[in-house]
């Protein structure tokens, strides 16, 4: 029966990497899903970035085990002539089999339940502070703690998104729609689009969105080339306006961070309204409608619009921990242009991610996103079990010599603007060519 098997060459597999035309390799066996981009839960854009690809260890991280039985229909009959299998990856797969064998998986306590639950018990405090208090602390109190809210839930929105926190795939999808779209105002369909590109190529410039903010925020020189964003299918121009804004990034980082929650809105909306295929466009614009009718609704019973105005910039104010987090666990990372690679998986998510050191009293605020080296390995391991496979992660980077980085939140924070600075002093001398400008220097040395 070995005989009978019909090959091709890794090169060959490599020319169906079109959208009329996609295959892809798992553990050898090719397949056929270009058909499938179409129903693909995950969306189009993760199998077209892997196009061509073996994309074993990009599968086994994103599918449960019921999933393998369903590959049967898009066998092509063919397999991978010289598939190969690295240490880094054989490794990877072993400890993977492992956390299934312990049920890690499976094992997600009541952190949903809890999260939910505390994100309704804030909601009632903010509009008591709003609808039966009079003092301005209290309204700006009740501002900072819907900040929290909005950092909670999205956490519970994230968790969903990648694993079942629920007791059905009903109920579980209903905690997406409350806890991003009802909650936040942001869509969980837009999240999903970006964040399973972002995971797959996690620290691409041209295939990752979460670093693609120009002309805003540059992480690498490289962006000053104009680079095209395969995301958005764009040019990411450094004209005039960004070369100006990248040169004082590191200064407007954090307040733009303040901010950040208006173009995550504005996102959405561009999105929902597009011609692109959503799924569950119509719940997902509805949740949009239950957010901008409550949001709007407590805002106005504020007594004026200084207050209101203060109200809403402290309650995007606080939610800014989180947008900073974000940038941290990857501004500071590796970058490198170009598509993933699928049999490249444990080093590209090591290279492009950061860790955030914490004590575990500390987990609740962070989400268990401090965690994101393990995050982005087993992108459907709850979030309760991250800390208990840290140590075994560390350890086979170690192995392997890979980076495992793990800074407090403050050296994080010091990483990052670092990175921004770096970018940005260079911006400046493409705007001011003259080499060795001795008073240029005198006035940024210190910037």
């Amino acid at each position: 029966m070995e005989n009978e098997k019909k090959y091709i060459t890794t090169e060959e597999l490599q020319k169906h990497n079109k959208r009329e035309d996609l295959w892809i390799s798992i553990q050898g066996k090719v397949y056929n899903v270009t058909d499938w981009a179409n129903e693909h839960p995950g969306g189009d854009i993760p199998l077209m970035n892997l196009a061509g690809q073996d994309v074993t260890d990009a599968f086994l991280a994103y599918h449960p085990a019921t999933a393998w039985k369903y590959l049967g229909r898009f066998f092509t009959g063919y397999h991978l002539e010289d598939f190969h299998v690295t240490e880094v990856s054989r490794d990877y797969r072993r400890l993977a089999n492992e956390f299934a064998k312990q049920g890690l998986f499976e094992k997600k306590q009541h952190v949903a339940s809890c999260a939910l639950t505390s994100v309704a018990l804030m909601f009632g405090v903010v509009l008591y502070g709003v609808l039966c208090c009079e003092s301005i602390w209290a309204h700006l109190g009740s501002a900072a703690l819907l900040g929290f809210l909005w950092i909670q839930s999205a956490y519970v929105g994230h968790d969903s998104g990648h694993y079942q926190v629920m007791t059905s795939r009903r109920y579980n999808k209903i905690a997406q729609l409350l806890s991003g779209n009802c909650l936040t105002g942001i869509s969980i369909a837009w999240w999903k689009w970006t964040h399973n590109a972002h995971h797959l190529a996690v620290n691409s410039l041209d295939y990752d969105p979460d670093l693609q903010h120009m002309p805003v925020f540059a992480v690498s020189t490289r962006f000053f080339n104009s680079i095209t964003s395969v995301f958005y299918g764009r040019q990411l121009t450094f004209d005039p306006v960004a070369r100006f804004f990248v040169s004082y990034q590191h200064w407007t980082f954090y307040p733009v961070m303040c901010v950040a929650r208006v173009n995550l809105y504005l996102q959405t909306f561009l999105l929902l309204f597009s011609k692109r295929k959503i799924p569950d466009r119509a719940l997902n614009i509805v949740g949009i409608l239950v957010f901008w009718t409550w949001f709007p609704l407590i805002v106005s019973y504020l007594p004026n619009w200084p207050e209101r105005v203060l109200f809403v910039l402290t309650s995007f104010a606080v939610t800014a921990i989180q947008h900073i987090q974000f940038c941290l666990n990857h501004f500071a990372a590796n970058v490198y242009l170009g598509p993933p690679s699928g049999n490249d998986w444990f080093e590209k998510q090591t290279g492009g991610t950061l860790d955030i050191a914490c004590s575990s009293w500390m987990d609740w605020f962070h989400g268990g996103l401090q965690f994101q080296l393990e995050h982005h390995l087993f992108p459907r391991m709850p979030r309760c079990q991250l800390r208990k496979i840290s140590p075994i992660v560390k350890d086979l980077c170690k192995k392997h010599n890979l980076p495992y980085r793990s800074l407090s939140f403050y050296e994080a924070n010091v990483w990052t603007i670092r990175t921004l600075r770096t970018a940005a002093l260079q911006a400046r001398d493409l705007t001011n060519p003259v080499p060795k400008n001795l008073i240029w220097e005198a006035v940024n040395t210190h910037g």
